[in-house]
């Protein structure tokens, strides 16, 4: 199953479940029940869009986008992070509220739903695992939390069914929301990563240069940029300093930089005696190159 149809599976269990959740949280009167209603809702909207984005990704490069629509599929993982924070800290609110005001739970109705709830995410977790996008694997890490909110809130309904500490409720809620709330964080960042050029946390353009640099020909290496177009291709630019065949010396260092795990390489030869006009370069021919001993 490609990405796109384990996206669409995730989206259709999401969106059912969360209109059953919603009518048990309030037959069961569990805040935690309809909190996670919401965060479902949340989840099914956000994994629609998702999904829509992600075949947008796929579209080939065109004179609109010469790199490609890769980074549709990063957006689709920004709007699911931006509806899982504001979703948890909506939970959040009420469940603190809850605290200082706790009410009669259902527990047989709880630990039904619980149960479904619990069944029903671990299968979107599976449509959904595996290798894929940055996307599809912010949108499996829902599902896996979701499995783990569930689990809690099943634990929690045991508990309150022999104890009649429905306290509990409110406190599991918060605990949960507050995972996920971090988990969410955690994908924004990474999805803006890409969309700041930041630098792949996989690949070091130190490591590069220096690899580059055992190439023979090469005397010196500067403006090496690396980032990456959707937190799974990445692209690199580099100017090289060197007195051999350019071509064969390009081939090489395109070759290393694949291997590396980059995908789209652009490299700009100069001679000993020419100068760089990039402001952002110093002129190598003031710099120290660095000679090769065989």
């Amino acid at each position: 199953m490609n990405t796109e149809k384990k996206m669409l599976a995730a989206f259709i269990l999401n969106l059912l479940f969360s209109v059953f959740e919603f009518f048990g949280g309030i037959f069961t009167g569990s805040i935690a029940i309809l909190s996670d209603a919401v965060h479902d809702m949340g989840d099914a909207v956000s994994i629609g869009l998702s999904w829509l984005l992600e075949k947008k990704s796929r579209k080939a490069p065109d004179e609109e986008y010469t790199f490609g629509y890769g980074r549709y599929s990063v957006l689709g993982g920004v709007i699911t992070a931006v509806i899982l924070t504001v979703g948890s800290v909506f939970v959040i609110i009420n469940a603190i509220k809850r605290l200082f005001q706790p009410s009669e739970i259902n527990c047989d109705g709880m630990l039904v739903l619980a149960v479904i709830g619990a069944a029903v995410n671990l299968a979107a977790t599976f449509f959904t695992h595996g290798d894929g996008s940055l996307n599809l694997r912010s949108v499996n890490l829902h599902m896996l939390e979701d499995v783990l909110s569930w689990s809690v809130v099943l634990v929690g309904a045991i508990v309150m069914r022999f104890t009649d500490f429905f306290l509990i409720d409110p406190i599991m809620s918060l605990g949960v929301a507050l995972f996920i709330l971090a988990g969410a964080v955690k994908n924004l960042r990474e999805c803006a990563g890409v969309f700041l050029m930041k630098t792949p946390n996989t690949i070091s353009p130190s490591t590069i240069k220096n690899a580059v640099l055992e190439i023979d020909g090469i005397l010196e290496v500067h403006h090496v940029h690396v980032w990456s177009m959707d937190g799974e291709n990445h692209c690199a630019s580099v100017h090289i300093v060197c007195t051999e065949d350019t071509d064969e010396i390009k081939k090489q260092t395109r070759h290393t930089l694949e291997k590396a795990g980059i995908y789209h390489v652009t490299v700009e030869t100069e001679s000993p005696e020419s100068f760089c006009e990039n402001k952002l370069c110093t002129p190598h021919k003031k710099e120290k190159t660095r000679h090769h001993h065989r």
